[in-house]
């Protein structure tokens, strides 16, 4: 071999031109020649075009320092090897939520229990650290879970089976330090879920009928504990109250802590960017002036009588409000002729233009990086066309209602103004199921199945018909526009009336959602491109990184386990035989170097 001439390099860089990637890693194991050929970076930017199947008009990540470790990462990093299932529920597991130090995790199900799991283990391995039932206080199940800020505090929302087989929802607030309950708000309907605000204050909200069609949805800031100064000052207060119209409501509410002097890492845009730039000044958000009402008087006794008439609790699993969600607007509309409900419409409208809080441009308006000031959203789903939810409401949060401190009805109104209008409103024209934050807080992601283009909505309560495929849209709270094409791979098939929600997980370089084809799935950020698909055996209800680790992720599914799943490269290292400790003095190591002793022998 030694007398054989070595091929130069133009021609065996030719050769792995025409490789696929593991052959040309295999072929670089032959000698150095080859080794080095086959890092050079042409040749992996051509690999990470046609392997990963990108438009050659998409940069390579930012933060990437060559084209080899970037074919390294989304290959070797994605978190699609499945080490662990967890089999203690014993019902649907609806979601999933880790604290903010990635420390520990809980989940909601169907069997009514939170359970909190450890992740810190020696050897990987995840264990179950508590569990509650929430059956004594009459819930039906668990759905939704949320740290605080602090991780000393976990918010949980679940449904509340109330008289009459009727059904709100509730939440409960949990000590971490010792697992004691500590406070339970009203929280209707179920599928508000309800948030932290900050390390003491939730948001919770309430519904009132003022017709057949027709409601407000009040939003209330609820501290999480009494103590001793709850004695002078109030543990609730009312943010808003909004006027809901065609049998919508406020549902799934997050809160956004936008910053000014942020650097994301996500570049999005590609081909579009420099044309956005360009027509920024002439791009208009779609922006609606749907009113909100506020009604002074406490509402609770009329309220009592129409509970029951609500929302009834699903048999089957946690769905969205549907026709068997919407009892009081079917049976309504019943027995009121077409011309009532469309006065009824008329006259919504007149309060809505008469009755609302007059918009403040200046609260929220586009803008681009690195300018304005920082600034708490509130985010919603709710609706103006017809009771499914396909429309993104953001409201800002002041920082005076930050606290529970202040007038328990809000800030003084005029005598005319009964509701809060919304600051800006985002039309998905389909029927969202998820909705997720980025890390930073910049990006919005939802979850939707798309309404036929063009179609036309005459009866709120017949929405059109929505599609098997899942749009996953990517909204920059920012410049509050949709950014580049959504996200496409998974499948819902439940009809419009049966539709449920679809939790959603983002860290800094991926996305991930579940499914109802058995699947969940994850998406590289920057390059837009499904680059998992994880297994189980029904639908995936719920998915969530580690904000410690985002090689480390969840899957929660009705098949009643929840699937831990880690990337090929962490698998590896977890497998590597641990190395021996090195000498701690330094003189010993470099005597134990030396071949012969003090005595000269060997």
């Amino acid at each position: 071999m030694e007398n054989v001439p070595a091929l130069p390099d133009s021609l065996v860089l030719e050769i792995f031109f025409r490789l696929p990637h593991d052959a040309v890693l295999s072929a670089g194991l032959a000698c150095r020649q080859w080794l080095a050929v086959s890092r050079d970076e042409f040749l992996w930017r051509e690999l990470f075009y046609s392997y990963y199947r990108i438009p050659r008009s998409v940069p390579r990540h930012p933060a990437s320092v060559s084209w080899y470790r970037e074919f390294k990462r989304l290959f070797d990093c994605i978190p699609c090897v499945e080490v662990q299932t967890l089999r203690e529920h014993h019902d649907q597991v609806l979601h999933l939520a880790f604290s903010h130090r990635g420390h520990r995790f809980s989940s909601c199900s169907k069997d009514c229990t939170v359970k909190l799991w450890d992740t810190e283990s020696p050897d990987g391995t995840i264990s179950l650290v508590h569990s509650s039932s929430m059956r004594q206080f009459n819930w039906g199940y668990t759905q939704f879970s949320q740290f605080n800020a602090d991780d000393t505090l976990l918010l949980v929302s679940g449904v509340y089976l109330g008289p009459h087989h009727s059904s709100s929802g509730e939440i409960a607030v949990i000590s971490l330090d010792n697992y004691t309950l500590l406070s339970r708000v009203r929280n209707k309907p179920y599928d508000v879920f309800g948030c932290w605000l900050n390390e003491s204050h939730l948001i919770s909200g309430n519904l009132h009928w003022i017709g057949n069609m027709t409601s407000c949805s009040v939003l209330w800031l609820n501290k999480a504990f009494q103590d001793i100064e709850s004695e002078n000052v109030n543990v609730v207060k009312r943010l808003f109250k909004i006027q809901n119209i065609n049998a919508s409501t406020i549902r799934t509410v997050m809160v956004a802590h936008c910053r000014r002097h942020d650097t994301p890492d996500l570049l999005l845009d590609y081909e579009a960017q420099s044309k956005a730039r360009k027509q920024n000044s002439q791009h208009q958000p779609l922006l609606f002036d749907v009113g909100t009402t506020d009604s002074d008087e406490e509402e609770e006794d009329e309220e009592r009588q129409r509970e029951t008439k609500l929302q009834g609790l699903s048999s089957v699993r946690l769905s969205q409000p549907s026709a068997s969600g919407l009892e009081h607007v079917i049976q309504g509309r019943q027995s009121v002729a077409t011309a009532e409900l469309e006065l009824e419409a008329k006259v919504a409208r007149l309060m809505r233009k008469a009755c609302t809080k007059a918009h403040d441009p200046s609260l929220i308006s586009p803008s681009a990086p690195g300018e304005g000031e920082d600034m708490t959203y509130l985010l919603f789903t709710t609706g103006s066309l017809t009771y499914s939810p396909h429309q993104i409401g953001i409201k800002r949060i002041m920082p005076d209602q930050m606290t529970t401190s202040g007038p328990v009805l809000g800030e003084e109104r005029s005598t005319e103004e009964f509701f809060d209008s919304l600051d800006h409103v985002i039309d998905i024209h389909g029927h969202i199921i998820g909705m997720g934050l980025s890390p930073d807080h910049r990006y919005l992601y939802v979850n939707s199945r798309a309404w036929p283009a063009g179609c036309v909505i005459s009866d709120p309560m017949s929405p059109p018909p929505i599609a098997e495929e899942i749009d996953l849209h990517v909204i920059d709270l920012k410049s509050l526009r949709e950014e580049r094409r959504s996200l496409r791979a998974h499948r819902a098939f439940t009809p419009n009336d049966e539709c449920f929600f679809i939790f959603l997980d983002v860290s800094r370089d991926f996305v991930a959602s579940g499914a109802e084809d058995k699947h969940g799935y994850i998406w590289d950020r920057h390059y837009n491109i499904c680059l998992a698909r994880l297994q189980h055996d029904d639908v995936v209800n719920s998915v969530a990184f580690s904000p410690a680790d985002q090689e480390l992720l969840l899957s929660a599914s009705d098949d009643s386990t929840i699937k831990v799943w880690r990337s090929p490269r962490m698998v590896r290292i977890a497998q590597t035989p641990a190395r021996p400790p090195r000498p701690r003095n330094i003189l010993s190591s470099l005597m134990g170097r030396k071949n012969p002793d003090m005595n000269g022998k060997p």
